[in-house]
């Protein structure tokens, strides 16, 4: 369904954003707008909203299976700002994700449990919102790819994530269950990534309720949601493979002629499977089985 507007599609609200789950992919660019949407269809979100320029084309039948919203990114702070009038017009509960394009969500067992199982297990929990690692995918041939993306040559990093604690600046003391994590190339190569766009954490997947909003570094104005855990046991968590960053350093002139290749040591072939980030700790099953 093709939507005039951002504020024509919010009109639909009550029809679209009411139990969800709802993903809202946003695209900056025509790099894979396609197989992004195809991966979370396939993963069961009741609704898929691509938020693009009216230039961007995209295949036929996926035309017929997604509520499209003539949107531009590139101006600062405008993605969130979408995100937040959706949150405040959507149904109280209504589960919402959001990613750009050239990123695929990935949580334990999703190659034969759906997404609207994971979110009503995660529910049971008495968990509103889930924590999110970006984990950096890149091509392993630059020459070949020289715009950072190839699925068929996806690479991660197996190693090199750590956390730090998240201090609250009102005490000085550590936040409760609250961490910075790092990671991928965004730390390899931090030397051309603003402080501010370092860290991999995103609570991707959260509860719309009254008075909500997101923050431009991902955190939310209501501390438990982004939280990694309850106090009692470990919840899920999951993973949105991105060429975000790849795709970022290869277009930034600063950046581009000092990268020939972003494989290194701890560079593996990326499986396009759960299991290989479950094996990784990239992502946590918590009582999921």
């Amino acid at each position: 369904m093709m939507h005039s507007s951002l504020e024509g599609f919010l009109g639909a609200g009550d029809k679209i954003l009411t139990t969800g789950p709802v993903a809202l992919i946003f695209v900056e660019d025509k790099v894979e707008i396609a197989t992004t949407l195809r991966h979370h269809l396939d993963l069961g979100f009741t609704t898929v909203v691509a938020f693009m320029p009216d230039a961007f084309d995209i295949p036929y039948d996926l035309e017929t299976r997604i509520h499209r919203v003539p949107f531009d990114c590139s101006a600062r702070e405008a993605v969130i700002e979408a995100i937040n009038k959706v949150i405040a017009r959507a149904a109280p509960g209504c589960w919402l994700y959001y990613c750009y394009n050239a990123e695929y969500l990935f949580y334990p067992f999703c190659e034969s449990r759906n997404v609207v199982e994971l979110l009503g297990f995660h529910g049971e929990e008495r968990r509103a919102a889930m924590l999110t690692y970006v984990v950096d995918l890149y091509a392993a041939d630059l020459d070949a790819a020289p715009n950072g993306v190839s699925l068929e040559t996806a690479h991660l990093d197996k190693s090199g994530y750590y956390a730090q604690a998240r201090i609250d600046p009102q005490t000085g003391h550590p936040l409760d269950r609250q961490l910075d994590f790092y990671g991928g190339i965004r730390w390899r190569y931090e030397e051309h990534i603003p402080a501010a766009s370092r860290k991999i954490d995103r609570i991707s997947l959260f509860r719309a309720k009254p008075e909500l909003r997101l923050f431009e570094d991902h955190r939310f104005n209501e501390p438990e949601y982004n939280t990694y855990a309850c106090p009692w046991h470990h919840n899920l968590t999951a993973a949105i493979c991105s060429f975000r960053t790849a795709k970022a350093l290869k277009r930034n002139p600063g950046s581009s002629f000092e990268i020939d290749s972003f494989r290194w040591h701890n560079s593996a072939p990326f499986d396009w499977h759960s299991r290989q980030l479950l094996d990784l700790g990239l992502m946590e099953p918590g009582q999921w089985f």
